[in-house]
């Protein structure tokens, strides 16, 4: 069975300040390791005159490719941190930067860790984590008449409604996990009383919510 996996839906950007050094956190979904590259680029360019950049990404469904840069500090102080809330919260698919403007307050070791630490899990805590499952697309076509039926049922199931086309039908484009596909369109056809054609298409990851 394929793996579900926890991820960061949609970026998010907060800021603290401690020992008037500003820590801005960002967090973004990334597919590869290309596409978090880009968006550590992204908040470097942002970020110029920035006394360091820290981030750490897991850019894979498996948790195989993690990478961290300390960007500057003492090492161990930032990357690591930042990766080991990834993994404490089960995020894969994430990168996180860190971006510090130093106060002029030393953190310490001790300090430092815990900086970049909650910087990451205050920014996650608030991001919009969605579960990547394998899905299977399906293909609804009722008349006009069944409309209504067909909206109520689709807004009370656990599916993503991903187009709607009117012509001679209308016709519904879903994704439904996949482990639940085949009852879903058992209960569906009973609920139309048979007034429904369902057509299967094609399997991927999509996005629930939790």
């Amino acid at each position: 069975m394929e793996k579900s996996v926890r991820t960061v839906y949609t970026g998010r950007e907060s800021e603290k300040i401690i020992e008037k050094s500003r820590f801005i956190t960002y967090s973004e979904h990334v597919e590869n390791e290309e596409e978090a590259r880009a968006f550590i680029a992204d908040i470097r360019s942002q970020h110029s005159l920035a006394t360091h950049v820290c981030f750490a990404f897991v850019a894979d469904k498996l948790g195989n490719l993690q990478r961290f840069s300390d960007d500057g500090e003492p090492q161990g102080t930032a990357g690591i941190p930042i990766l080991e809330v990834l993994k404490a919260k089960k995020l894969y698919e994430t990168a996180v930067a860190v971006v510090r403007y130093f106060g002029g307050i030393k953190l310490g070791a001790g300090g430092l860790v815990r900086a970049y630490s909650s910087a990451a899990a205050e920014n996650l805590d608030g991001a919009d984590i969605r579960v990547l499952e394998m899905c299977a697309e399906r293909f609804v076509e009722v008349e006009y008449t069944g409309v209504d039926s067909a909206q109520k049922f689709i807004s009370t199931h656990t599916c993503t409604l991903l187009s709607t086309d009117y012509g001679e039908r209308v016709r519904f484009r879903l994704a439904v996990k996949k482990a639940d596909a085949d009852g879903f369109e058992r209960e569906l056809t009973d609920y139309m009383q048979g007034r429904v054609r369902v057509e299967k298409g094609e399997e991927y990851y999509a996005p629930f919510k939790e």
